[in-house]
């Protein structure tokens, strides 16, 4: 067993054994004498997750909390993972306890170790997602090389956890929200996103979408140096941390994508239309529309809740009430009227459609939120390991 007879490695040490035995990350097929013994042995990664996550010297560091995710074994007799009558999800959760194999009882003869390990180092490490509205042509410039600063015309940086569950948000705020498996992909939701994303319009026919997802911090990015004293998290702590925080500049961009203004508003005028799989719409309720963008490759997937701005200079005074279109979404214009941020926004949006089109009723302006972005976990998983060059910055 790692650990017996000496000295307990490092989470450093024990991610650079990790890092020896992922070969396999990414590959739709395998074929076993690709695998090394060490890769396919779950008695291995059993100790390294009881390691990293429950009896190491860092397992219990200020940055973790207290969820230990174990995935299930995939049924031998099919091609999924073991969904048995009652409905068993592909994963369980429990809270951290001391002993690994007392924390999982007779469910430990369940787990899929190796899968279990990488989960648990998705999940524990810190994410942000930057939505930023760019120049289109400023871009295209930036992509082909040309010495072109790509500074965002406007953004949110956004902090995101990595879940094997996946929320399904209602546009009608009557119904509540639904969570359900998710894993094998890794979702990252924002449950706040129509306020965090108000302000989030395009505005002009040059602009383009751009959606960024980074890792940055927390148990896939282990110190070469041990924090001893990682067991208190007093806030005496809290500048020491932040110091920490900013000597640790590594970073790495797991999602990167974008599209132009016309392509979301083309999508957006013919409903279910598609461009080449890489935007779709599904109505939801009548009120916002829901737009699904394919990433790079066709990996991963971002859902976004657009809507047609409403102009306010046109609105007749009085107590604000949502008008919504009867049809959901189509070429009439999709008015939805917001809180007070929400009106000074789309006033601004619309001050710039008129300096940028002759008809401004040519140029609709959109208002894009991000609710989630989704990615198959040994995506997530090689990039967090492996992802070289230096990470996109908007």
């Amino acid at each position: 067993m790692l650990g017996d007879g000496g000295v307990t490695p490092s989470r450093y040490e024990l991610l650079s054994m990790v890092k020896k035995h992922s070969n396999l990350l990414g590959k739709t097929t395998v074929d076993e004498q690709d695998a090394s013994d060490v890769q396919m042995d779950q008695g291995f990664w059993h100790d390294i997750l009881n390691l990293y996550f429950i009896s190491g010297r860092e397992s219990r560091g200020c940055q973790d909390d207290d969820l230990i995710f174990f995935v299930r074994k995939m049924n031998l007799h099919g091609h999924g993972f073991n969904d048995d009558i009652e409905g068993n999800p592909p994963y369980f959760v429990r809270r951290w306890a001391a002993k690994l194999d007392n924390l999982l009882g007779e469910k430990l003869q369940e787990v899929d170790w190796r899968r279990s390990f990488y989960l648990n180092l998705i999940a524990h490490t810190s994410f942000t997602v930057t939505v930023a509205i760019c120049s289109h042509q400023v871009l295209q410039k930036h992509r082909v090389g040309e010495d072109t600063p790509l500074t965002p015309i406007y953004k949110v940086v956004k902090t995101v956890y990595a879940s094997p569950s996946r929320v399904n948000f209602h546009l009608d705020a009557k119904k509540e929200i639904e969570t359900v498996p998710a894993y094998p992909d890794i979702c990252f939701a924002v449950d706040d996103f129509d306020s965090t994303f108000d302000a989030v319009v395009l505005s002009d026919t040059d602009h383009c979408y751009c959606v960024l997802l980074n890792a940055h911090d927390g148990a896939a990015f282990p110190s070469e140096k041990l924090v001893h004293d990682s067991s208190s998290c007093n806030s005496s702590n809290s500048e020491t941390e932040r110091d920490s925080e900013k000597e640790n500049k590594t970073k790495v961009t797991v999602f990167s994508g974008f599209v132009s203004y016309q392509m979301v508003r083309e999508a957006y005028d013919a409903g279910r239309h598609r461009f080449g799989s890489l935007l779709s719409f599904t109505h939801s309720s009548g009120k916002t529309d829901r737009l699904y963008m394919k990433g790079p490759g066709g990996r991963g997937e971002v859902e976004v809740a657009v809507s047609g701005v409403e102009d306010q200079s046109l609105q007749i005074s009085g107590p604000p009430s949502p008008v919504i279109s009867e049809r959901g979404f189509g070429i009439s214009t999709i008015v939805r009227k917001a809180a007070s941020f929400a009106s000074v926004a789309a006033k601004q949006a619309y001050a710039a459609a008129a300096a940028s089109s002759k008809n401004t009723e040519e140029m609709l302006p959109l208002k894009c939120c991000l609710m989630s972005l989704s990615l198959p976990w040994e995506h997530v998983g090689y990039d967090l390991l492996f992802k070289g060059g230096p990470p996109v910055n908007l």
